[in-house]
């Protein structure tokens, strides 16, 4: 009870500090996704009137093109890098003295602050692609969008716990900003933001779906559009919870190893 006490309590402190700034949370959660989804679906739209055929490795245009408006939305839920920076940041300037204090872990803190906020742009981002969905006739399958949702944020779990263990790295190097932008470009491609892992073939794209990453895009887009089946989702999260637990060991190994050579000589 004290460890949901204080993730309640983090994440009130996320959605009031968001509300504080409206039209950031507006852009954040409605307007970036929807100008990414848009890219992408023209895009696709392009590929195929350049093909000239009506399906690509046996879908049509449709599915792609509603497959990039949900990937772009589901992307956008799972990015971190926002409060990856801002751990950075607390740890190179000295200010995580004061969080070290609190009656509360520097990763509970965060994981709860991220999970407030993900759960607030939820709620606005998803509201675009539904309604589209509705308006327009589309493959998507509205009835399984609670799965693949839960799915998504037992992935936002496993993905802070990769945040956090980069985020710790802070306490050896002073630098470590273009490890974040690294490990974004790579999820980026491994999560099937960009497009489709489906489409890469053999066995690269069985190894693709085994890694956790693929869970943060590709599993509960394609769930949703009929591409993958409730099993691709099942193997989802046995994926993220050994990725979680990988994750887990390292970032506990390199946060201890962090705080006996940190001095605590900063702000």
């Amino acid at each position: 009870m004290s460890f949901w006490r204080k993730m309640y309590g983090t994440a009130k402190l996320a959605v009031v500090s968001q509300f504080e700034y409206r039209i950031n949370l507006f852009v954040d959660a409605v307007i970036q996704p929807l100008i990414g989804s848009l890219i992408e679906m023209a895009m696709w739209y392009a590929i195929f009137s350049s093909l000239g055929q009506l399906t690509l490795a046996g879908y049509t245009r449709d599915y792609y093109l509603v497959y990039a408006l949900w990937a772009s939305f589901f992307s956008r839920i799972s990015a971190n890098w926002m409060y990856e920076f801002r751990m950075i940041d607390e740890i190179e300037s000295g200010k995580i003295n004061g969080l070290l204090l609190r009656p509360i872990s520097f990763y509970e803190y965060y994981l709860g602050q991220y999970l407030g906020y993900k759960s607030l742009t939820g709620v606005f981002s998803f509201l675009i692609p539904i309604s589209v969905c509705l308006v327009v006739s589309s493959p998507v399958q509205l009835i399984r969008l609670p799965l693949a949702v839960s799915l998504l944020f037992y992935y936002v779990i496993f993905i802070h716990t990769v945040s956090f263990c980069i985020a710790s790295l802070g306490f050896f190097f002073n630098k470590i900003h273009s490890v974040t932008i690294a490990k974004n470009i790579s999820i980026w491609l491994l999560s099937g933001e960009i497009f489709p892992l489906d489409l890469v073939p053999d066995p690269y794209k069985k190894i693709l779906l085994w890694l956790p990453f693929s869970s943060g895009v590709f599993v509960p887009t394609g769930y949703l559009t009929g591409r993958l089946q409730v099993s691709d989702v099942v193997l989802g999260f046995k994926s993220v919870s050994l990725g979680l637990c990988v994750s887990g060991l390292v970032a506990a190994i390199v946060w201890r190893q962090g705080r006996r050579v940190y001095s605590g000589t900063g702000a």
